[in-house]
């Protein structure tokens, strides 16, 4: 059954009142909280990901404002409680369209089994929103992953060489549980801001650099980075993530904002390199200056 709508008398095309809001639960906004009023607010758009759609979710046998189809309802997908005594869940559609259009036509989102999710609140219709408002603030506290950190040559490099610097990090998953729903959050790695220890910075860049074969150390790479004075100095990386996320198997919706996430720093000691030219043969004299083994 569904447990929002509101009883009433079937009209002549079969439809019955179904207590949610006006096109849906609309979640293609974002959402934060007025930090006066308490009340949730449209995230301003330059606090949103580049996601060229907008979504919302329908009630599965919604077919227009507050109107349900009564011929529908024996036929559509059941929720059951997740757990013993709790309420059964609501059968929701969710629904897209391209965010450039004004007033678009909404169409069916295609899931993997092109079906009804489920949203297991009270209010339905409020528990997409509030999960948008705390869904940056969630992210941003995940245990992700910072990148690792390399350095070539290490632990020791040479003054005025080029030290290659680099970091590797990787998409990771995470599947949690948010005001009751299962909560899918993807995070992929996009940009990296170096700092070398001796007061120089690269980035924030999209490039985590990589290693090079040792025939090659010495070469400039896009991260590398030239000593101009000896000693030791702590190398760090921050890794910038970006992030998508899914309610009970909706589509995936963008995280507004970023999660910056920091490395252990690796320390890089730097060396001085003396040549000196000497005059002995070591074949004919090998115990001459600046033989192997002579001191």
């Amino acid at each position: 059954m569904v447990t929002s709508a509101a009883p009433a008398a079937a009209s002549s095309d079969d439809r019955v009142s179904s207590g949610y809001q006006q096109g849906g639960i609309e979640v293609t906004a974002r959402w934060i909280r007025d930090p006066e009023t308490g009340e949730f607010m449209s995230a301003p758009l330059n606090h949103l990901s580049d996601d060229p759609n907008q979504y919302k979710a329908e009630l599965q046998c919604q077919v227009d404002d507050n109107a349900l189809d009564k011929k529908c309802l024996p036929g559509q997908v059941r929720c059951p409680p997740r757990e013993p005594g709790e309420k059964p869940g609501t059968p929701v559609i969710w629904k897209v369209a391209p965010k450039a259009v004004s007033n678009p036509t909404w169409t069916d989102w295609k899931s993997g089994n092109n079906g009804p999710s489920c949203l297991y609140d009270q209010k339905p219709e409020d528990v997409l929103p509030r999960i948008a408002a705390r869904i940056e603030s969630d992210f941003r506290n995940l245990p992700v992953k910072a990148a690792d950190l390399a350095t070539q040559p290490s632990p020791h490099t040479l003054k005025g060489a080029e030290t290659n610097i680099f970091a590797n990090a990787v998409e990771q998953q995470f599947d949690v549980t948010i005001l009751g729903q299962r909560v899918h959050i993807v995070a992929t790695p996009v940009e990296y801001t170096y700092g070398y220890g001796d007061g120089n910075s690269l980035g924030p860049t999209p490039f985590a650099g990589g290693p090079l074969p040792e025939a090659e150390w010495g070469q400039k790479t896009r991260t590398s980075h030239v000593y101009q004075q000896t000693g030791d100095f702590q190398v760090s990386v921050t890794t910038t993530f970006r992030g998508t996320y899914s309610v009970n198997g909706g589509p995936d919706m963008p995280i507004p904002g970023t999660g910056q996430f920091a490395s252990p720093s690796q320390r890089v000691s730097v060396w001085r390199s003396i040549t000196r030219n000497y005059a002995d043969n070591c074949i004919v004299n090998p115990r001459g200056e600046g033989c192997p083994g002579v001191p």
